[in-house]
């Protein structure tokens, strides 16, 4: 299970990096590459979860799918939850993300009052 969470974990910083600088090589600030280069990716992670667990195969490790959103990507978190009905229930799961989600919310509108004080 470790190794799996670690080729998981190197698949998708590699894609990360890949896709960040791609966006950003075409002209976009650095923050708003990564926020569209991790986005679908998570989104993606949800659906490969998803298929894996409907195939009774080994899965994406909870911890994994919530660092992706707490690293930017709750919101293909959030599309990947409701396009593929995955995690949807499991009430554990829903408070972690949702607190994730939240956390960022708070940290965005901080970012704005402190720099436009």
């Amino acid at each position: 299970m470790r190794s799996t969470l670690q080729n998981q974990t190197f698949t998708a910083a590699i894609q990360i990096t890949i896709l960040t600088l791609s966006i950003w090589w075409l002209g976009a600030p650095g923050w708003i590459a990564y926020l569209l280069s991790i986005n679908p990716i998570c989104f993606g992670f949800y659906g490969w979860d998803k298929w894996r667990a409907i195939q009774q195969k080994s899965r994406t490790p909870e911890g994994a799918l919530h660092v992706m959103a707490l690293a930017g990507g709750v919101l293909g978190a959030w599309a990947g939850q409701k396009t593929f009905r995955h995690k949807t229930l499991k009430r554990s799961f829903q408070w972690i993300f949702w607190s994730i989600a939240i956390l960022q919310v708070l940290a965005i509108l901080s970012w704005f009052y402190l720099k436009y004080q």
